[in-house]
């Protein structure tokens, strides 16, 4: 076995090559996007009427910009507010103006200490009312010793986790959701009044850093300090504010190297059992975060990287939570007079355990627990080479093999191309579970942006697809307006006083689509808003037909960006398979035969190109009756198959075989015409790898073949 230097040495440079940094698109920040977007679907079951949810990713999607091997993401994590709450620091005048996400009507809640640090009460002051004119709002007081309830109290205790509410809002194979409600503090509180101002020595977080941060204000959360569990007023009362904002801003502004240390510390703990579920029974992931924080302010940067060693510097930093765990105090990052090590238990003998490690010791452990589990994920000739590393040179030779696996593996392109394919089943199926808010799609947009520009325009054609399939079926709705108004680019409010009559919504509405009518650049949702604007004597047929091809040009506006982005050797992709679709659908056979026939001729010998998930009702109204009967008896053999990837999709040859079949038989072409198809769906029958089970692509090659066929045969008879 190699000495203590070489491995300490061969720790640093695998953690410094294999630990990338994370791309924009990826298939966590996707999850994350759809997470957060299915929860503002939600609603909040509180004190008030039914609310919506206003969500924001935080945890380790939002606070690691790294991307090691082994993955720091285990679930979603969303903070989640509604609009009609508001706290405020004690003594703080009621504010006139709020941000948009607020509604007409907001309940303004006092912050009031309780004599834990960081832990509060809240009590109802103010009701805010909105005048529509200005913008402005109005207060009223209210009466004093009304308190609000945490919303952990009554809930099934086995579901919570910290003031994290657990939920599962999708069947799809999504990451898993921990949401935790909160109310929302616009400004920095007064018991964490000291940390913009305090002296730091090296600078971090330096002075604009710490502007961010206090201009984001806070959170409060339903949590409860241990002492106070048994007592039935404060377990019902107690609240705990939250800085996890700030905590985004400040982990994103760290040095890459210290993500990586922050990642080595919460596996090693993890994985060594020192952290638990239960804060107040073990160490948590949150005092690993706390101790960091400390450190990257009390620390120069020449601690973190003059002679860089990985392993030294977390030994250093195990030695320090030891102290902490020893003297039994650690200061909360922003409230320093909140001790979160007050309540751990077995912090004597976990302090005596970390002051034993060494960097001997420590090299070892990250070799065999995190190094070789590592090339676990490679190929077996690569992870075979961990049966023998009992020389320096052997040792070396198997890490570099991970570390070159790791670079190799894919190129960003493919990459990227992988995410996207991820990308399109999840929102669709996410669209069809949930039913579409205005406040949704608003969150929709925003998360999606923050992954690939090309996304939101996915998403919206979706959506224009999913109204009009709710519009053709049940008629037009109010909810439907509001859902199409935040799509075309103008969030009406769902503030409504309960005594407004349907005309002057009608009429609100109205002006407001005429302003967008006014500003838009966009042919097509011009048209949707005039449509709107005058729904009174609404045509549905009309706007049905319009928001089928307004959905059609944002995919083939969609399928350009894909073509930027990826070039001939990672995937071939057409442009106008959904314009050929849409054309089919509304008798335009010629067109869509050119279209077509253009489109099998690029794809025929494609080694990849885009699937199309069609086993959805947004999908499945731009599709013939064959098709949808064909779809409706894969989905009765196997009502779940819409959740096992490609059993619900075709590719783009696939449905440009069989547009251009459809249009040949209806424009009576010659026998010879439909037998050079018949080669062509024959071509990409054998192209195509044998599964375990009948995908839908396979039964419309299928089906393709056998029109084909019976149309010769008659033909010849």
């Amino acid at each position: 076995m190699a000495d203590e230097r070489v491995v300490s040495d061969i720790v640093t440079k695998f953690l410094l090559n294999t630990c990338r940094l994370c791309p924009q698109l990826t298939t966590h920040a996707v999850q994350a996007a759809i997470r957060c977007s299915e929860l503002a679907t939600q609603r909040w079951k509180g004190n008030d009427a039914e609310t919506d949810f206003i969500p924001q990713t935080s945890g380790s999607i939002a606070e690691f910009y790294i991307e090691p091997m082994l993955p720091l993401v285990g679930d979603v994590d969303v903070m989640c507010y509604q609009g009609t709450w508001l706290t405020i620091t004690r003594g703080h005048p009621p504010p006139t103006q709020l941000p948009a996400e607020f509604r007409n009507y907001v309940k303004v809640f006092e912050i009031i200490d309780s004599h834990l640090p960081g832990y509060v009460y809240l009590e109802l002051r103010y009701l805010l009312t909105k005048y529509t004119d200005n913008d402005k709002y109005n207060y009223f007081e209210t009466e004093h010793g009304l308190y609000l309830t945490n919303p952990t109290d009554g809930i099934n205790k086995k579901r919570i986790h910290g003031p994290a509410l657990l939920k599962d809002l999708s069947k799809a194979s999504l990451l898993s959701l921990d949401a935790v409600p909160c109310i929302r503090c616009l400004s920095w509180p007064p018991q964490a009044a000291d940390w913009p101002t305090r002296h730091r020595h090296y600078d971090w977080p330096d002075s604009a850093t710490v502007g961010h941060v206090v201009s984001n204000g806070c959170d409060v959360v339903g949590a409860v300090h241990r002492q106070c569990r048994q007592d039935e007023w404060m377990s019902k009362h107690q609240w705990r504010l939250s800085f996890s904002r700030a905590e985004i801003v400040l982990l994103n502004s760290w040095m890459p190297v210290q993500q990586i240390v922050y990642h080595m510390l919460r596996f090693f703990m993890k994985t060594k059992r020192f952290t638990g579920s239960d804060a107040g029974e073990a160490l948590s992931n949150y005092h690993i975060k706390t101790f960091m924080m400390w450190a990257c302010e009390l620390k120069s940067s020449s601690f973190w990287t003059d002679d860089l060693n990985l392993v030294r510097v977390c030994v250093e930093l195990l030695h320090g939570l030891s102290v902490c765990l020893s003297a039994v105090q650690c200061k909360h990052y922003f409230i320093s007079s909140h001790n979160l090590i007050d309540n751990i238990l077995g912090a004597e003998l976990t302090a005596s355990l970390l002051m034993s490690i060494d960097q001997q010791w420590l090299s070892t452990w990250f070799l065999h627990n995190y190094i070789q589990k590592c090339s676990m994920l490679c190929l077996e000739n690569v992870s075979s080479l961990f049966n023998d590393i009992s020389t320096d040179t052997k040792l070396q030779s198997a890490v570099s093999a991970v570390v070159d696996w790791r670079i190799e593996l894919l190129t960003a392109l493919e990459e990227m191309w992988i995410v996207l394919q991820f990308a399109q089943p999840s929102i669709l199926a996410a669209v069809s579970i949930h039913s579409l808010t205005a406040q949704s799609c608003v969150c929709w947009l925003r998360e999606l942006a923050k992954t690939h520009t090309c996304l939101p325009l996915y998403f919206t054609a979706v959506a224009f697809l999913d109204v009009a399939c709710k519009l053709s079926r049940n008629g037009f709705t109010d909810k439907l307006m509001d859902v199409l108004l935040a799509l075309v680019g103008q969030l009406v409010s769902t503030r409504r006083h309960a005594s407004q009559c349907s005309s002057e919504l009608s009429l609100r509405k109205a002006t407001k689509l005429m302003k967008i009518v006014a500003n838009s650049s966009h042919g097509t949702v011009r048209l949707i808003a005039t449509e709107l604007s005058i729904a009174n004597d609404l045509n549905t047929s009309e706007l049905v037909k319009l928001l089928q091809w307004s959905a059609v040009e944002h995919l083939t506006t969609f399928r350009h960006l894909m073509t930027q982005d990826f070039v001939s050797d990672v995937a071939t992709v057409v442009t106008t398979d959904f314009e050929a679709l849409y054309t089919y659908k509304y008798g335009s056979h010629q067109q869509c035969l050119q279209l077509s026939m253009q489109n099998v001729h690029m794809l025929l010998y494609a080694v990849r190109m885009p699937e199309l998930p069609i086993l959805y009702p947004a999908f499945t109204q731009l599709l013939d009756d064959d098709i949808v009967s064909l779809t409706a008896v894969t989905l009765i053999v196997n009502p779940e198959c819409r959740d096992y990837g490609r059993t619900s999709c075709i590719s783009q040859l696939t449905l440009s075989l069989y547009l251009m079949t459809q249009c040949q038989l209806k424009l009576r072409h010659s026998v010879t015409s439909l037998a050079e198809t018949l080669d062509y769906i024959e071509l990409t029958q054998r192209s195509l790898p044998v599964p375990a089970k009948w995908t839908l692509n396979q039964l419309t090659l299928q089906l393709t073949k056998h029109k084909v066929l019976m149309y010769i045969q008659q033909s010849l008879m």
